[in-house]
């Protein structure tokens, strides 16, 4: 493609072509072709991937922004390693007008797509690819030709260049001393990404949500994440053993590093727990304390088994559809940050900590904020005094005794 030469962005429908699979070994996810074969590029970087211990979720996550590239590529016929940063920029203005292609049309979500709650005040999702989205595939095409520029140098440069047009050049005034960082300075082609107010689930909201639970190891979960603020992968890996009752604590495997770590727990949060676990068979301690009935082991009929994400998330569609909310998990971490963080007994690194934030700048960026609701007090406030000043009469000028004006005027001069 020459540089006068310009595509039609909005007639672009992306193939059917390949997919993501699971796979034993090594590398836990495979991008394969219409044929099954693993595609190799894709494969030798993933190989590399894992082996800088890499988190396996993340290896799911690069195949499927990885496998768009290749189906944008076969659009456009351009070879994977002679693809130029007219591709990337061709790339991302697509995703920024394109929707998604969904495996089953939308029903019941179909009226809210796209809206804000008016309960929550949560915008519901919607078929378009969002800012983080566009800017998280600009960031796995860089690290994946940066591999591959590195490894044979095929191709020469990285297509996914970065912003020469900043206040400053990268690895300027770089001390020699210290090692280059890899990928310094904004990529070019990244949307700006609109920051997000954590959203807090008010009190008479939780006790709405709480008490539409039915079940009570939803209760046992959603209480133990409104006290501590775990994340919901997190916690769905607690074993009987991560459980101390005598110390009201329990073991998290954090979901980044996943270091241990024991976090406290509310006293209502293990009652919950108590009662949940009081309706199931004996446990082994070593095996997840989270089990569902719900779904079946084929041939030998229910079955308790692990509780997963998604059967969680079914657990909140249906609270949602009773309530008219869009609630999520992780809005009972916010919850729980934003109580932490406005206790004064508890200092921002007293949060960090229970959050298990690697650098103190994310909590305090993130939930050191002001409630917009008391903000608007505080201004209606200042406007109601600005009115009530305006109506009070002039205050006598200087030089001028308020007797001698009591006397002029009959008295009750201000």
């Amino acid at each position: 493609m020459t540089s006068t030469t310009f595509r039609d962005l909005t007639a672009i429908q992306l193939p059917k072509w390949g997919a993501v699979r699971a796979a034993s070994g090594p590398v836990p996810w495979l991008l394969v072709d219409d044929d099954g074969q693993a595609v190799l590029p894709v494969h030798r970087y993933f190989i590399d991937f894992v082996a800088r211990d890499t988190r396996l979720g993340s290896v799911r996550s690069y195949a499927y922004d990885l496998l768009r590239w290749w189906r944008w590529l076969i659009v456009v016929d351009v070879a994977w390693d002679k693809a130029t940063s007219a591709e990337v920029r061709d790339f991302v203005l697509w995703m920024k007008q394109a929707r998604k292609v969904r495996r089953h049309a939308r029903t019941v979500s179909a009226a809210t797509a796209g809206t804000l709650n008016p309960v929550t005040g949560k915008q519901y999702l919607d078929d378009q690819y969002k800012p983080r989205s566009i800017a998280h595939s600009n960031a796995v095409l860089r690290a994946f030709y940066e591999f591959w520029v590195h490894e044979d140098g095929t191709p020469l440069v990285n297509p996914v260049p970065l912003d020469r047009s900043g206040h400053r050049r990268p690895h300027a005034h770089h001390n020699p001393l210290q090692p280059y960082r890899a990928g310094e300075g904004r990529l070019r082609y990244n949307p700006k990404i609109p920051k997000r107010r954590p959203r807090e689930m008010p009190e008479d909201r939780w006790k709405d949500f709480f008490g539409a639970l039915r079940f009570n190891r939803d209760r046992a979960i959603t209480a133990t994440a409104v006290s501590n603020g775990a994340r919901a992968a997190e916690l769905l890996g607690v074993r009987g053993v991560d459980l101390d009752w005598g110390e009201q604590m329990v073991r998290v495997f954090r979901k980044g590093t996943g270091a241990e770590q024991w976090l406290p727990v509310s006293s209502e949060a293990l009652v919950w727990t108590r009662l949940y676990l009081a309706e199931l068979p004996p446990l082994d301690p070593q095996e997840q304390v989270w089990r569902t009935l719900r779904r079946r082991d084929y041939g030998a009929g229910l079955e308790f088994q692990p509780l997963n994400y998604e059967a969680l998330r079914a657990v909140l569609r249906r609270i949602n559809t009773l309530l008219g909310t869009n609630w999520s998990m992780h809005d009972l971490r916010h919850t729980a940050a934003l109580r932490m963080a406005r206790d004064e007994r508890l200092s921002l690194r007293d949060v960090q900590e229970i959050l298990g934030h690697a650098h103190l700048a994310t909590t305090g960026d993130t939930y050191l904020i002001e409630q917009q609701a008391e903000v608007v007090r505080r201004v209606q406030c200042h406007l109601a005094d600005r009115a009530e000043q305006a109506q009070r009469p002039a205050a006598p000028s200087a030089g001028y005794a308020s007797t001698d004006l009591d006397v002029l005027f009959g008295g009750g001069a201000e």
